[in-house]
Formats: C-alpha cells, structure tokens, sequence
C-alpha cells in the first residue's frame, strides 16, 4: 500500500516538475501547458489555434525535450501526400529478388507535430484518423503499431486566413481538446525577450521526465472517483449543445445547429479525472468539469448563421451552457 502511494506521489511530483519547466519555456501561455499535460495523461491527440508566434510549435518542442522522447515534425502544406505522414512500401532488391520493404513515416514517433494541419486538403489529414484514434495505421493492407506513447499536437491558423481548409467533422471529433492561444500581455511580452537572451547566450538545460512516469499517472487517473452528480452534470451540459429547447430563456436554441457527440461526454470526463488528479485530489467535483468544458466543446459545436453574424463564439456559447446547466 505504502509502495502504491510512494508512486503516486512520485508521478505527480515529476508531472508538476514536467509542467514547471514547460512553463520556463512557455511564457503567459500556462492554460496551453496545463492543456498539454491533460492531453498526454489521457492520451487524447491535441489542436492548437492561434496566430503566428504564439508559441504553438515551442510547447510540443519543449514537451518533447522535457520527456526525451522522439518528436516527429510535419509541415502541412497544398501538395503533401498521405503517404508522407504514414510511410509507404519501397521496392529493394535483397539477394537479387524484388522485395517491398515499408519505410515508415514520421507518424511513428512519440509525438507528431502536424504543423499548420489545415493548409492541406482532407485526403491528408483523412491519413491521421485511424492514427488518432486506434494508434495503430494500415498501410497497403498491411496494419502497423504506433508507439505506447503517442500523441498527435496539430497547430492550425485561424481558418478566415486564406490558403486554409476546415478539418472535418470527423477528424475534429478526435481531438480531445482545442486550445486557442493569443498574443501574451505586456508583463509576458517582457519575459520573452529577456528569455531569448538568456537562450541565445547558452542552451537550456532540463531534466528528462522518465515516460514511465506517465504511463504510472494514467493508472492512477483510471481510479480517479466521479460520483453520480458529476456523471449527470457532464450529460446535462451535452445534452444541451444536443437540445436547447430545454433552455427556453436562454438563447442556445438560436446559437447552435450541432451539438456534441458522445465523444464530448467522454472526454470532459477523462479531463476531469485528470485535473483533479494533477490537483492532487482523488474525486472530480464541478470545478475540475468547468475548467475543461471550453477546451473540449470548443471544436465539437457547429454555431449557426445568425450565432455566426451576430459575433457569437464557441466560447461565450459554453459560458451560456455553464450558466444554464446546474449540479444535480
């Protein structure tokens, strides 16, 4: 028992020690840090949104050094292929025969940057489903293990920009949560400069998170208490992206045409676990839901026209929800 708790404690030390030195890296983004770890201890894939230089592609670079594991990088653009993420067969000749030999893609590391994921057309971003979703890719009919400890972090500019395409319904559903990053405020905007000094003088050195640490930390997650209180309010703030019609004094109705799938259900629950985990807690109460609903509702909700033109955003329709929705 006491070996048990030993190793508990000792996960949530080295993930505070992981997200410390993140945050050293990463300056006035730690919603984007603490979204990250969330992401990798419920081994959900990640989207982040933000305009150039907001520090989308140094949080995956820094995440992956903290944790020295092999990060893959790949630049999305117009004319990448599916075969350029996935791999492909190569034909060789070995011992004067023909063989196809499968050369793999950049998909096969810990993590995959998927850079600037929506400036390439559907079919690419099609080959990271089944990646995304059952860690595994099938190649020439041919199907492939990814590694224990994958995670796919796309970054996408703001789809009104031009030369960008939406990601699919389907695909966005696979990202647990979407972060939305801004520029940093004036005090942030300061320690930046002084951080790039400091940088261009000498290399950063960090201490190496062992995996294992991880995979200890989704167990402990797994025992996570969420009581039947907390089961209903997560379904009731769902079923109202479904049915605002229950809502008739709020205008939700006239906001949303979609609503969330069940993965929506699933993935606040796991993200709640999570916090309250990385809160040292061993139950889930309404903050720890609240703190992740906007991260993992954000991308699952299709806003009407009239929504669309009166400025209304995924968010301020989440705040309307959290609002409306109480705990049984």
């Amino acid at each position: 028992m006491n070996d048990q708790v030993s190793d508990k404690s000792n996960a949530l030390a080295q993930l505070k020690l992981l997200k410390a030195q993140i945050e050293q890296s990463v300056i006035g983004q730690s919603h984007v840090v603490d979204s990250l770890l969330i992401a990798l201890l419920t081994n959900g894939n990640i989207l982040l949104e933000g305009l150039p230089g907001t520090a989308k592609t140094r949080s995956i670079k820094t995440l992956a050094r903290s944790l020295a594991v092999d990060l893959g990088r790949v630049q999305f653009t117009p004319d990448l292929l599916p075969s350029d993420v996935t791999g492909t067969e190569v034909y060789q000749e070995v011992n004067g025969k023909p063989v196809l030999t499968f050369q793999q893609g950049p998909i096969f590391n810990n993590l995959l940057l998927a850079d600037e994921i929506n400036r390439s057309p559907a079919k690419v971003q099609a080959a990271l489903l089944e990646a995304m979703e059952e860690r595994q890719i099938t190649v020439a009919g041919k199907t492939y293990k990814l590694p224990e400890l994958f995670m796919v972090l796309a970054t996408q500019n703001p789809i009104e920009q031009e030369g960008t395409y939406p990601l699919p319904e389907a695909q966005m559903d696979r990202f647990i949560m979407k972060i939305n990053l801004d520029y940093p405020d004036d005090a942030a905007e300061g320690e930046i400069i002084k951080l790039v000094r400091s940088e261009e003088k000498s290399v950063q050195a960090v201490e190496n998170i062992s995996p294992d640490h991880i995979f200890t930390a989704r167990d402990e997650i797994h025992t996570i208490h969420a009581s039947q209180a907390i089961i209903d309010y997560i379904v009731a703030i769902v079923m109202a992206t479904r049915k605002p019609e229950r809502y008739p004094d709020s205008p939700l109705q006239q906001w949303l045409t979609v609503g969330s799938s069940p993965r929506a259900s699933i993935a606040i629950d796991k993200c709640a676990r999570a916090q309250a985990w990385l809160n040292g807690k061993d139950f889930v109460d309404p903050d720890d839901v609240r703190s992740v609903a906007h991260s993992v509702l954000r991308h699952r909700l299709v806003l009407s026209y009239d929504a669309l033109a009166d400025g209304i955003t995924a968010d301020a329709v989440i705040d309307e929800i959290l609002k409306q929705v109480a705990v049984a």
